[in-house]
């Protein structure tokens, strides 16, 4: 079963494509500044009243930021929230200083407040930005957008779409429900919301042309939702994953995206003109159409030639001979079995730990650790073998680094920067700490995040 629409706000999907580049207000000295703040948007169909929202620039996704590898990204973030917050640059190697995480980087920029963000881009690929205070519901609320660094050499196609996926928790009168970070969320799948949005907006439509190619720029913002995908009427390859390039374009009909990753598909439209090409999201009761381009003949003829590979960014390779090995065990959650484990400075039970809002614990802690992980030396080849012993999928995002997963082939996955874990599963990722500072080290369903699954490692 294929829907277009939802009845009601009980679920759904939507689509748009997102503008390739944006506007931003700038300062007297040229410095583009960043507003997050509150904002009214209409996320629901029209019939529903505009939703409030929290948002970048006052539109979600916040504006497009693109740059060239290895230019030079500055941005002055001014808070207009209500809460403190920051911006944290997801999957790019930059400077720690300026990775957006308070108590590790910077200090959280309060109401009012501004912080410069100054960095080179040195890795081309689809990245994006979000806050790192209450990201459970800052996120939640609309403040997300997407970070472009170009290829000096892009691949050759027709038109670009970059497309965000999110889901939100609307009650029916549109308006957000607010119950964020309650227990149930924390210690089940987190935040699932009811209502599912591409680029904010629900249900536009957009042209294309029989056998063009595009470029899809794939982003995961939603705070827990796996999003699994399918490709209709469109014949795709995937060339990257989480910004960095594949070793060899894999063309794929299905795809699995969860919170915070991204993928960058190369497709040829070849559904008939006439009709439709569509991104569906595939879920238990049937299939979902998140984008839908009507498709005419432009008398394009098909290409049928595999995509070329794009050029790799200067991540170096894994020393897998040398590499020091680290356990992390992932317990908790409901069904999971965890009596209890310690929590400032105390052994506290699963009770008592639910009153101090955590359902989770890496390596026995619920609490975040005043000593890291690891202390690796720069250059060093490091291995966290990660152990999922809970009934929940996590997906573990490292900062300020890219990893490999170490398959059980002993041969090394593509690099990524967030991986998930299934149930009761275990990966092992390695990585080579080439980027000096101290990185968090977490689940990306932010509210599995906020109750005890958060640690970090530091470089030296």
């Amino acid at each position: 079963m294929t829907l277009t629409r939802r009845e009601a706000l009980v679920g759904g999907a939507a689509a748009l494509v997102l503008p390739s580049s944006a506007s931003v207000a700038t300062t007297p000295d040229a410095v583009p500044i960043l507003r997050a703040g509150p904002a009214t948007l209409q996320l629901a169909p029209e019939n529903y009243p505009a939703t409030d929202v929290w948002a970048y620039d006052a539109r979600i996704p916040g504006p497009v930021i693109r740059v060239r590898r290895g230019e030079r990204l500055r941005r002055d973030f001014l808070n207009e929230l209500p809460q403190p917050s920051t911006i944290h640059w997801h999957g790019i190697r930059l400077d720690n200083a300026m990775d957006g995480v308070p108590g590790l980087t910077q200090e959280a920029v309060a109401p009012g407040d501004r912080f410069s963000y100054d960095f080179v881009a040195n890795d081309a690929g689809t990245y994006w930005y979000h806050p790192h205070v209450r990201s459970w519901e800052q996120v939640a609320r609309g403040l997300y957008g997407v970070l472009i660094v170009d290829e000096a050499d892009p691949p050759d196609v027709d038109r670009e779409d970059i497309l965000v996926l999110d889901d939100w928790r609307l009650k029916r009168d549109a308006r957000i429900d607010e119950t964020f970070g309650n227990m149930h969320d924390r210690s089940h799948a987190g935040r699932i919301g009811n209502w599912v949005t591409v680029n904010g907006l629900a249900e536009p439509r957009r042209e294309a042309q029989r056998f063009e190619r595009r470029r899809l720029r794939l982003v995961n913002a939603a705070t827990a939702r796996i999003f699994d995908l399918e490709l209709r009427g469109l014949r795709g390859w995937v060339v990257a994953v989480d910004g960095q390039p594949v070793e060899a374009p894999r063309m794929t009909a299905r795809l699995s995206l969860a919170p915070a990753q991204r993928s960058d598909l190369i497709v040829d439209v070849i559904a008939d003109p006439g009709t439709e090409a569509q991104l569906l999201s595939v879920e238990r009761d049937g299939s979902y159409v998140l984008a839908s381009f009507d498709v005419r003949d432009g008398g394009l003829v098909d290409r049928r030639d595999e995509p070329p590979l794009l050029e790799p960014n200067d991540v170096p390779d894994p020393d897998l001979a040398s590499a020091r090995r680290v356990e992390l065990r992932m317990e908790g959650g409901a069904m999971g079995g965890l009596r209890g484990a310690e929590f400032g400075g105390q052994r506290l039970s699963m009770r008592e730990l639910v009153g101090q809002g955590k359902a989770w614990a890496l390596n026995g802690r619920a609490d975040f650790p005043d000593e890291p992980l690891i202390s690796a030396r720069l250059g060093e080849t490091v291995e966290v073998a990660i152990q999922n012993d809970n009934r929940w999928p996590h997906a573990m995002h490292l900062h300020g680094h890219h990893f490999r997963e170490r398959l059980q082939s002993g041969s090394l996955g593509p690099l990524r920067d967030t991986q998930v874990l299934g149930p009761m599963e275990q990966r092992a990722i390695v990585f080579v700490a080439d980027n000096p500072g101290r990185w968090l080290l977490h689940c990306h369903m932010l509210g599995h995040a906020a109750a005890g699954m958060s640690t970090w490692i530091e470089v030296i």
